[in-house]
């Protein structure tokens, strides 16, 4: 058995979960057998084989940076219902 009843508690308490004892028993199968299905995973030799990542050849969809024209300081500035010049002013949030 891979996991124990009392890991499966323990796990549970953490997760602030309260479950039956008849609970307790079907996690404790099912995540041993999921456990289980894991472990026999290990036993594969994957040596040559690349990782992988994605199921599909993914590249770097991402667009050069380049400089572009914007609105100048002042433009962005005038939309705002208050401003100092240099920035936004906002009530403040904080104390």
């Amino acid at each position: 058995m891979k996991i124990t009843r009392e890991e499966v508690q323990h796990v549970a308490k953490l997760a602030r979960l309260d479950l039956t004892v008849a609970e307790v028993d079907r996690m404790t199968g099912q995540l041993d057998a999921i456990l289980s299905y894991v472990a026999k995973l290990d036993e594969l030799d994957t040596t040559g084989v690349a990782v992988t990542t994605h199921t599909q050849q993914v590249v770097n969809a991402f667009r050069e940076d380049e400089v572009r024209p914007s609105l100048s300081r002042e433009q962005a500035l005038a939309n705002g219902p208050e401003q100092n010049g240099e920035s936004f002013v906002v009530p403040k949030v904080v104390g």
